[in-house]
């Protein structure tokens, strides 16, 4: 496909920004290429993020690291089981007003920001955490009946610790789906550690700079949607998402076996919005069914409910996913 010169240039720009923002984290994050290009991936695309990894592995330090590296207003949230929604999202005060009066005014809580760390959100009770549905979704929040915008980017970065579980509340359904991917924080390995050694325990400590600002976020977000995805890739899409489904013709054995819900039609969304970024940084002005399988992972494993079974013999999600993608066929175009 011939490119005019105009969106050749756009799609430079766009790689070169991406890997500017990429090297100002780096700066201070060591390794953890995979998690960066996803949460970057995702910052783009408009969706929001779940970390999970034991504590210590710097999901906290990632989150505030991109909020130095991006000129946005940050705000970080650390959940427990005494945090109630109007801590979240502010409350209406009583205010003395000019004439003497009395009025209420909406004193904006601290979800009122560009990027959002949730710390360890499954900590909070679920009447707060559905606090954050229609923040994470419609990008507002209605307090008293009066619907309040909140600023353009917004990005929730929440973090959960899967070990402990004493005091925790699972995320229902309908939020994890709201998360754009689930990322899986690793263990660092031996030459990363020495490479956190030298940033922290020596005498100077790196920092990120701002490179990046709220308009040019949304440019980049807007010029992804552009990419084309031809309609044997997008049917493909669709199929792997439909092997998802236990009840689907196209389903692996492990997912007839181990899975009691697939994923959404807002994994869909996801998994073809990280297609068409993945397809931009890889230097292509179209979607390829790699793009697709690369986003599989993270986009789909917190969409996947696992049944009695799946959970009785400690099956993954991960592990049912790897088997759909060898599954279904690149030429699977059957949608229906």
């Amino acid at each position: 496909m011939n490119l005019s010169t105009d969106m050749q240039g756009k799609l430079d720009q766009f790689r070169a920004d991406f890997e500017a923002l990429r090297a100002e984290i780096g700066k201070v994050i060591v390794g953890q290429r995979e998690i960066l290009d996803d949460t970057l991936i995702a910052l783009i695309a408009g969706g929001h993020v779940l970390l999970e990894g034991v504590p210590g592995l710097g999901k906290t330090l990632t989150v505030r690291t991109l909020a130095d590296a991006l000129h946005l207003s940050f705000h970080r949230i650390q959940f427990t089981p005494d945090l109630m929604p109007a801590d979240l999202i502010g409350t209406n005060m009583v205010v003395d007003t000019a004439d003497g009066g009395k009025a209420f005014e909406f004193q904006p809580g601290p979800l009122f920001a560009n990027v959002l760390l949730a710390d360890e959100i499954n900590r909070a009770t679920p009447k707060t955490q559905s606090a954050l549905l229609e923040s994470m979704q419609e990008h507002s929040v209605t307090v008293a009946g009066i619907t309040h915008r909140l600023s353009e980017p917004f990005f929730v970065m929440a973090t959960q610790n899967p070990l402990e579980m004493e005091g925790t509340y699972p995320l229902p359904e309908a939020q994890l789906d709201r998360f754009f991917c689930k990322l899986l924080v690793k263990y660092p390995s031996a030459s990363d550690l020495e490479t956190i050694l030298d940033r922290t325990t020596e005498t100077e400590h790196p920092a990120a700079s701002p490179v990046l600002n709220a308009e040019r976020i949304l440019e980049m977000s807007a010029l992804s949607r552009q990419i084309p995805i031809a309609d044997e890739v997008r049917r493909y899409g669709i199929a792997l998402i439909l092997a998802t489904h236990p009840e689907h013709e196209l389903v692996a054995e492990a997912t007839r076996q181990y899975v009691r819900y697939g994923a959404s039609p807002r994994g869909l969304q996801a998994l073809i919005l990280g297609a068409k970024i993945r397809a931009i940084l890889d230097g292509r002005y179209h979607v390829a069914r790699e793009d697709l399988r690369d986003s599989a992972l993270p986009v789909l494993r917190h969409r996947l409910i696992l049944n009695f079974e799946g959970q009785a013999e400690g099956v993954s999600t991960d592990d049912v996913i790897a088997e759909l993608l060898k599954h279904v066929s690149e030429d699977a175009l059957a949608v229906g």
